[in-house]
């Protein structure tokens, strides 16, 4: 099976130990968040983040689908259900 794919790419993964650090960070200069050099390339970043979403919606609504099929219908190769009719 395929990895999931996020979109959290614009937001600082945090964890236990960056936590902490921020306890002892009264200024707010460990603040980072991930950046890209221009607003055009951070914009192709989001939207290719979005469409891979949309194409793993896509896949797994197919998978599901196919999952709800009798098992008889699941044997036939999919093209042979669009050339009958």
């Amino acid at each position: 099976m395929h990895s999931k794919v996020t979109s959290d790419f614009l937001f600082a993964q945090p964890s236990f130990i960056s936590g902490v650090a921020r306890l002892l960070d009264w200024y707010g200069l460990y603040d980072a968040y991930n950046a890209s050099r221009t607003g055009r390339e951070a914009d192709y970043k989001a939207l290719l983040s979005d469409w891979r979403i949309v194409g793993q919606d896509i896949q797994d609504a197919m998978a599901a689908f196919e999952r709800s099929l009798p098992a008889e219908s699941q044997k036939t190769n999919q093209y042979e259900l669009f050339a009958t009719r």
